[in-house]
């Protein structure tokens, strides 16, 4: 970065880890004050026969460093292990209109959840009840509703076993309204790496970053939500791999890194420089992005072969197993570089610098996260994305592939045993045999089509495993607004938060174990599992004691509230499952046989054991066939015209905050303290639209809709973006962000480019 412009911004003047991450995790320690066991479990932490981090779904390697967590993965551990406590008397004393007023980082201060609580209306408070009363009302409630109103909802950390069985669940009862955290974030990754190569999720493992030329990250801030990844990087550029980040925000664990794990670097102003080329791209700009980057590639194909008769393009792959390429080379011979220039907001030298440096790498891997994602043309990015990559046979082969980064612990393993909306997902003849009844065959809601339900009325029950849905789903004013019409809501969680205070006419609160703490049950301890980025299942086992003796696991919940709602089944055996973890494996095993072969066996395979996918053996499970090379429909990913006051908004996490989750007040990696309330902005526009530094300001949604949205109390912040582009935290601005504004495809949800003004 220039010094000039540094001078001019807020920024951070250091590496990403070293220092800075210490005193990151010592700062949540004294916050949390946590247990005694909490140096045990950080010490085991993505460990073989560990405890498997409820944060990041970054892989847990064969061979761990002595110290397997990074900055995040501790600050959540040590969260969950908090000392702190949120009884029943805590409760009694304030109501629940009064919490509503409360940060979301203080609700979550008062730390885990005790007991079971049910809303009392005519005391606006949580009042304690049984586990039996919970379940008995609740199972009332639900057989009293039309299955089709209601939601089953789950975030990414509920185990394997867990999640099989709330799908189980929520099938027998007779829906398939299964919206999970992956709608909000990855759901365009499914959609359209599915239809493009066969395979929804990503392609690479672990072992191809130590064999690969060259890494491209797109639109994926690793330093602030998935540092461990940050090992892996440095050890590749220690060999001589090239790293090239095209992201509209200077993301310092992307530019610079200090291994915490190393005495010298830590005792030395020794560091590492992560990316070769680091390109700001307007937010909205990757297509056009891609798209010159494909057109320079063809273009040295062509040179090459007239000039020595030897290609750049991998000529076989692509006669052999892809379709639609001469389609997608005339649309790219077509568009003309001031286009190209004039979307992505980068210069043409530049993407042929990076595209020479993709041309150069015999093998490259392709990183991406919700820059992508999030936006109204996401598939279409996702589809430039594997257009390029197609090019050069990068997928199918060792040291290269798709890898898309997920941001929650479990949230692929989730959909890998059930939890989807989409029945043809489903082994449901299977589920059918296994568990003798019909499984209903009508495609269910995604969030967003969840979202229009409760708005239209036509959803009257929300059951919440996990997550914090209120606060992280966009339009959340008219949201709020709709949700208090529900009839029947119920949260199962660890630490009250925004969405436990927002209820329907009849509410349940179902406080449950963490992932580090002791699981015992009629056979014993128990296991669980989950799956992270790379398709591999890893064992968890918690040892911690449970921050209250009236706490229950997650399977022990799903089992008490299947019991109360459905007849009984001979074949559904909620006790027994409950009682032996291994026999819900034996059940994963028996549905998806394949993927989960010997699955007891494998719990504590070092590195987890691969699950496969197609399309890494270039077997594409696509209408054709074949991968699929894609004509795009638009060279900008973003759903508005550029306008005279009209700025692209896109929404952040900071590095002290896990999803919804805020730890505290300091975004170190990006120099902001004390605050989230902020609207970042180079200060070329500062000047350009008569804001000072400091002032403060209000978005105002500016979608064309005709529906007032605002977020005011913004101080205006210098940061260096890309012209035209401004920032600010997640979930805050949120309200900003229409309900109907997504990918067109995923319906995700579109973050990363929300047209809005600035009203001074």
């Amino acid at each position: 970065m220039p010094s000039d412009e540094q001078e001019e911004t807020v920024h951070y003047d250091g590496a990403e880890g070293g220092w800075g991450s210490l005193r990151g995790i010592a700062e949540t320690a004294l916050r949390e004050r946590p247990t005694p066991g909490a140096l045990d479990t950080l010490r085991r932490q993505n460990k073989v026969g560990g405890f498997m981090c409820v944060s990041c779904a970054w892989t847990k390697p064969a061979k761990p460093h002595a110290f397997e967590f990074c900055e995040n993965g501790a600050k959540a551990t040590l969260w969950e292990l908090t000392t702190r406590r949120c009884t029943p008397e805590f409760f009694a004393a304030h109501t629940v209109t009064e919490l509503r007023g409360w940060k979301d980082h203080d609700l979550e201060q008062q730390g885990r959840l005790t007991h079971p609580m049910r809303y009392d209306p005519a005391s606006d408070r949580y009042v304690p009840c049984g586990w039996d009363e919970a379940f008995a009302a609740i199972g009332a409630e639900l057989r009293a509703l039309d299955p089709g109103s209601t939601v089953f909802y789950s975030s990414g950390r509920a185990s394997l076993e867990t999640s099989y069985l709330y799908a189980l669940f929520a099938r027998l009862y007779g829906h398939n309204n299964l919206p999970d955290s992956s709608n909000m974030c990855h759901e365009t990754t499914s959609v359209a790496l599915k239809k493009l190569i066969g395979s929804p999720v990503g392609t690479c493992v672990l072992a191809d970053f130590e064999l690969c030329d060259a890494i491209f990250f797109f639109g994926q801030n690793t330093g602030s939500n998935s540092p461990r990844l940050l090992h892996p990087l440095q050890e590749a550029v220690k060999r001589g791999v090239r790293i090239v980040t095209f992201n509209p925000v200077r993301e310092k664990g992307l530019e610079v890194f200090k291994n915490p794990q190393s005495p010298k670097e830590m005792l030395t102003p020794a560091e590492t420089q992560i990316s070769t080329l680091y390109l700001q791209v307007r937010t909205g700009g990757d297509i056009a992005a891609i798209l010159g980057m494909v057109k320079h590639v063809l273009a040295a194909e062509e040179r090459k072969w007239a000039a020595e008769k030897q290609h750049v393009l991998d000529v076989d792959f692509i006669a052999q197993h892809t379709a639609g390429f001469a389609e997608m080379k005339a649309q790219a011979d077509a568009t003309s570089w001031d286009e190209i220039e004039r979307e992505s907001g980068l210069a043409r030298s530049d993407l042929e610098a990076a595209a020479q440096i993709y041309i150069e790498a015999k093998r490259a891997i392709a990183m991406y996260g919700m820059g992508l994602t999030q936006q109204v043309h996401g598939f279409e990015n996702l589809a430039a994305l594997t257009n390029l990559w197609l090019l050069k046979g990068n997928v199918g082969r060792d040291g290269a592939g798709i890898s898309p980064v997920r941001g929650h612990s479990n949230v692929q393993g989730q959909r890998t045993v059930g939890i989807s909306e989409k029945p043809s997902l489903v082994p449901l003849d299977t589920l059918a045999e296994l568990f003798g009844f019909e499984p209903p065959r009508e495609e269910g809601m995604n969030t967003v089509k969840a979202c229009e339900g409760i708005v239209a009325g036509t959803v009257r029950a929300f059951i919440g495993l996990g997550g914090n849905f209120v606060r992280a789903i966009p339009e959340r004013e008219k949201m709020e607004q709709a949700w208090q019409r529900l009839r029947l809501t119920v949260q199962i969680a660890t630490k009250l938060n925004r969405s436990h205070l927002v209820n329907g006419e009849v509410a349940y609160l179902l406080p449950c174990l963490g992932r580090s703490e002791e699981d015992v049950q009629a056979s014993g301890p128990q296991k669980v599992t989950m799956e992270d980025s790379l398709s591999c299942i890893h064992g968890s086992f918690g040892k911690n004691k449970p921050a209250s003796d009236d706490l229950r696991s997650e399977v022990a919940i799903v089992a008490g509230l299947a019991k109360a709602t459905l007849p009984p089944n001979p074949k559904v055996r909620w006790d027994e499952w409950t009682d032996n973890y291994d026999l819900i494996r034996d059940l994963i095993e028996r549905t998806y046989p394949k993927e989960f072969a010997d699955f007891n066996a494998r719990v504590f395979t070092p590195g987890g054991f691969y699950r496969g996918n197609a399309a890494r053996e270039r077997v594409w499970k696509t209408e054709s066939g074949k991968a699929q090379f894609t004509p795009l429909k638009t060279l900008t990913a973003w759903g508005a015209a550029d306008a005279p006051g009209r700025y692209r908004l896109m929404t952040l996490r900071s590095n002290d905050q896990f999803n919804t989750t805020i730890y505290g007040y300091s975004d170190r990696l990006r120099g902001i303290e004390g605050t989230r309330d902020v609207v970042l902005m180079h200060p070329d526009d500062i000047a350009a639209a008569g804001l000072q530094k400091g002032q403060v300001v209000s978005l105002v949604s500016d979608a064309g809709d005709g529906v007032s949205r605002k977020v005011g109390g913004l101080a205006v912040t210098p940061f260096l973006l890309p012209s035209g582009c401004i920032a600010g935290y997640y979930p805050e601005l949120n309200p900003l962000v229409p309900l109907w504004y997504h990918d067109e495809q995923s319906k995700t949800p579109a973050a990363k480019g929300v047209p809005v003004r600035i009203e001074a």
